[in-house]
């Protein structure tokens, strides 16, 4: 079992400590944005596209209404022509309003769904920003602590070196192991 350990690299601990650092810094900030970008969707699923699509289907009907009145009056002066375009034009205009009607009821069921389906991608988020925020703080400052201690481990002279420059303290001289060597001269 060798004397002392062989701590070569404190250079690599420290580098792998500085890149952490680098990414936490890139990493909180992206899942930051991605936590707002879901309350933006949310709000523009709620508010936005819903207040969008009931104009859309209140204008639509209005143009329906006016259609279906251009259509009746066509046909009480039996214009043959003005009837057929008329006719047109009000399946044109159901057409619309059947299409605003579907991407009202379609936002309905999102906004009724959203959190179901969004939720629990959202706490796996939640979970990383919290490793990030907490564990990984401490594990760069126990990458720190741990890049002081080797550092200060790495300057200690090994044993055999501090026992070979002070003779002294040799452990054959302490056991009396050095007496028994040279008989005394008599």
């Amino acid at each position: 079992m060798p004397e002392r350990a062989h701590v070569t690299s404190v250079e690599a601990i420290e580098a792998f400590r500085a890149n952490l650092i680098v990414y936490l810094s890139k990493a909180r900030p992206a899942l930051e944005e991605v936590s707002a970008d879901v309350m933006r969707v949310r709000s523009w699923i709620e508010s936005d596209q819903r207040t969008r699509w009931e104009a859309e289907i209140r204008k639509r009907t209005k143009e329906l209404e006016q259609a279906t009145q251009e259509l009746f009056s066509a046909r009480i002066s039996n214009l043959s022509e003005a009837t057929a375009a008329q006719q047109l034009a009000v399946h044109r205009a159901k057409r619309a309003l059947d299409e605003a009607t579907e991407k009202l009821r379609v936002l309905k069921r999102w906004t009724r769904d959203f959190d179901g389906v969004v939720q629990p991608l959202v706490k796996q988020v939640e979970k990383l920003h919290t490793v990030f925020t907490n564990d990984m703080v401490q594990a760069v400052a126990y990458l720190a602590a741990a890049i002081t201690k080797l550092s200060e481990y790495a300057e200690i002279a090994p044993p055999s070196a501090l026992n070979q420059s002070n003779p002294a303290t040799s452990p054959a001289i302490e056991s009396g192991e050095a007496a028994e060597e040279k008989p005394p001269a008599s």
